[in-house]
């Protein structure tokens, strides 16, 4: 493993690596991000406890995620421009390093301000740790395995956001919350140690070019403005609250001052310049609305199985889990086949199985069975990692190494904005369409009503009766609501999912990106 990075080389010229630093490399950034997107969902399930612990009410808990979004949002598009500044390799394992400090404040944080400080400095220095893995992964890979690298990499985004909520529970069950940063610093640690081992002397090419004040202050702005909007537009009922008003505004016009700003710029804080590029613009939209669907149904899902079918979180974990366990085998296989896959027809073929699943979970009821709801979840995992990795083989098209940070940061900050986006807007239309769904349920409640009459003489013959009987009444039409909203979800989903088969034939080979050859 020594013998890989013995020799200085000029920067930016190295040969890949092989053999077992080949292997450790690729242990070493996997959990590495592993542990970055685990941080961000880890913590969701847990917000309860923490809010107890330091005196504070669940709404306010909130912020603990918020905060982390928040700075993530904001440096994650920053990722190109950090890598060129202070070169790759550095940017990872110093990152990696802070990332563990923080950790470690966030488990001895005593209040929330102290913590929400703690979390957003883990975000801040998070941001482009994912985007800068990606890159150092497809630059030390062999060019014939870097479909392979993309795999390994997409396994770990894929299923390190359905571990973590499960992971969270269980650490908040069975220690304390605290331990859900503690855990961080031994595998964030290790991972910072085998990448200097292994990459001291491979650092990329530095290049000091001058901030960009304007473009970077409009970008903080925008972003965080309309990052706040999205994380707490349901606490304040969207647009009836001024609050929300004024950071969409902020946000708006910041971002539209910034377009043309960076474009235009001689040295850009984030390369717009590469959406003139037809497959990283129809790559990175696919990708974002495919992403969006995703997320929408990881958000409704657990939320339905345990509002409405008194699912505990634990089970509501192993309810999602079939998705994670089929694409950790599958990301990987798929990504040692890339160059074989038309990476055209095969997200057709996996949007055509979302969109079949989504139809599937469009039909379920409040009675559905643990294995009704966990098959399509099964068969959604066939799905994913065909989609995922075809279309970030496309978005990396004709990509020199060079701009490999740049466009990894660039598509994973609108990929994971537009989960931001999903996030909002599912929870508020699931509200609503639950709210709609119950009234229109109670309308049929009435005297005359024949079923009505039935299922009070059922209830009467239970010895259920007066109150008693309004209150259970009230339950199911509750539950049957939820799942007539969940049920609207779906559909949108599955809609979504059949749109996207035509806007990904739009893309053009020769999908050549960072070498991976054939790939067509």
């Amino acid at each position: 493993m020594a013998d890989a990075a013995a020799k200085p080389l000029p920067p930016g010229e190295y040969p890949p690596l092989r053999g077992s630093a080949l292997v450790f490399l690729s242990i070493a950034i996997g959990v590495s991000s592993f542990m970055e997107i685990l941080d961000m969902t880890i913590v969701n399930v847990s917000i309860p406890s923490i809010a107890g612990s330091l005196g504070v009410s669940p709404s306010e808990g909130t912020w603990a995620i918020s905060s982390y979004l928040l700075a993530a949002a904001v440096v994650q598009p920053l990722a190109g421009w950090i890598g060129r500044r202070f070169g790759e390799v550095r940017t990872f394992v110093i990152s990696n390093l802070l990332f563990i400090v923080f950790s470690m404040i966030c488990g001895l944080a005593t209040s929330m301000p102290m913590l929400i400080a703690a979390r957003l400095m883990q975000g801040l220095v998070s941001g482009p740790m994912m985007s800068v893995a990606q890159a150092l992964l497809l630059r030390n890979y062999p060019v014939h395995l870097r479909g392979l690298a993309l795999g390994l990499w997409a396994m770990v985004v894929i299923v390190a956001p359905i571990v973590g909520p499960v992971l969270g529970g269980w650490i908040t069950d069975n220690f304390s919350w605290p331990w859900l940063f503690y855990i961080n610093a031994p595998v964030g640690l290790a991972a910072a140690s085998v990448s200097w081992l292994l990459l001291r002397h491979r650092e990329s090419l530095r290049v000091k070019v001058p901030v960009d004040a304007v473009g970077l202050a409009l970008l903080v702005i925008g972003v965080g403005a309309l990052q706040f909007m999205l994380d707490n537009g349901n606490e304040k009922d969207w647009f009836h609250s001024n609050e929300i008003i004024i950071a969409a505004v902020i946000g708006v016009v910041a971002i539209t001052f910034l377009i043309p700003w960076e474009l235009t710029d001689k040295h850009p804080i984030v390369d717009l310049h590469l959406f003139q590029r037809r497959n990283f613009r129809v790559g990175t939209v696919c990708i974002a609305i495919a992403y969006f669907a995703f997320m929408g149904v990881n958000v409704i899902f657990p939320l339905w199985l345990q509002t409405a079918l008194n699912y505990t979180s634990t089970w509501a974990g192993f309810a999602m889990a079939p998705i994670g366990l089929v694409a950790l085998v599958m990301a990987p296989y798929v990504g040692r086949n890339l160059h074989r896959i038309n990476l055209r027809a095969a997200p057709t073929f996996s949007f055509c199985i979302m969109a079949a699943m989504m139809l599937w979970f469009a039909r379920q009821t409040e009675q559905a069975s643990f294995g009704q709801i966990a098959l399509p979840r099964f068969i959604m995992g066939f799905g994913l990692p065909l989609f995922f990795l075809p279309l970030n083989q496309i978005i990396m098209a004709g990509i020199s190494p060079a701009e490999i940070a740049s466009a990894a940061g660039l598509s994973n900050f609108v990929r994971t904005f537009a989960g931001s986006i999903s996030t909002a807007v599912c929870v508020f239309l699931w509200t609503d369409r639950s709210e709609h769904h119950y009234a229109t349920l109670t309308e049929h409640i009435t005297p005359d009503s024949v079923a009505w009459a039935n299922y009070q003489a059922q209830m009467a013959q239970a010895g259920i009766t007066g109150d008693g009987a309004l209150a259970s009444t009230a339950r199911v039409l509750n539950t049957q609501a939820q799942t007539l909203g969940a049920n609207d979800i779906f559909l949108i989903m599955a809609v979504l999912f059949v749109v996207l088969i035509p806007l990904v034939w739009l893309a053009r080979p020769p999908f050549r990106a960072v070498g991976t050859g054939g790939a067509h």
